[in-house]
């Protein structure tokens, strides 16, 4: 595989300014996010832009490496629909409750994402267990599986990893970007077709909307015209 030699490499304080994060949180990602850059052949200040953009967006400035389904019951269904419509009175978020508690976000996982890209049915627990995880949130075994392949580290068995190990939170979402052809879609400057290949064809206004500021930002920072 033939990668491009020209790499950007971000300093702390860029990614703070970019993703408006706190300069200690930009410390901790910078390294990682370079070397996952490199790897994959995200170099140009076109690609740094839109990658990281994405990966903000996906992982909420850096602060989630891990799919949370704290909904409402209205969010649950607008996210969701018709797999969840059945549940969502009783397992969204309920008047006066700050956060849906852990035992029912566990459920929402398992319905939503059961029998889908080699998930296996509600009782297997593979909804929760290949939730959304690392910087773009990588989902469903299938990818889990792909991803391992690609990494040459066993998601499948230790699905956390990509929650718990920066480096590999980072390079997860690298090769997803090599996957879908992320430079190409940066390359041309469509964004809003990135956006779509990544979050589906379903993907909200809101979604798109915050996404597009993130990568505007990310521009400005990084000195694409």
């Amino acid at each position: 595989m033939q990668l491009p030699v020209e790499t950007m490499n971000l300093s702390a304080s860029q990614l703070s300014t970019a993703l408006l994060i706190p300069t200690v949180r930009a410390t901790d990602w910078a390294a990682p996010i370079n070397a996952a850059m490199a790897e994959f052949g995200i170099g140009t200040p076109a690609r740094c832009a839109a990658f990281i953009a994405q990966i903000g967006h996906e992982s909420a400035g850096m602060s989630c490496l891990s799919e949370s389904f704290n909904y409402s019951v209205q969010g649950l269904i607008a996210t969701f629909g018709k797999r969840i419509t059945a549940h969502a009175s009783v397992l969204g978020r309920q008047p006066g409750e700050r956060i849906v508690p852990l035992e029912r976000q566990i459920r929402i996982a398992n319905i939503v994402y059961a029998n889908r890209y080699g998930n296996g049915d509600v009782v297997s627990g593979d909804g929760w267990r290949y939730r959304g995880g690392g910087l773009k949130q990588i989902t469903f075994r299938d990818n889990y599986a792909a991803c391992s392949a690609a990494l040459g580290i066993d998601c499948v068995a230790a699905p956390q990893l990509l929650s718990t190990d920066r480096a590999l939170a980072t390079r997860s979402a690298g090769w997803f970007w090599l996957s879908i052809g992320g430079n190409a879609y940066a390359d041309r400057g469509d964004f809003d077709g990135l956006s779509t290949r990544i979050n589906g064809a379903g993907i909200t206004v809101e979604s798109l909307a915050a996404r597009r500021v993130r990568w505007l930002a990310c521009k400005s920072a990084f000195g694409v015209i």
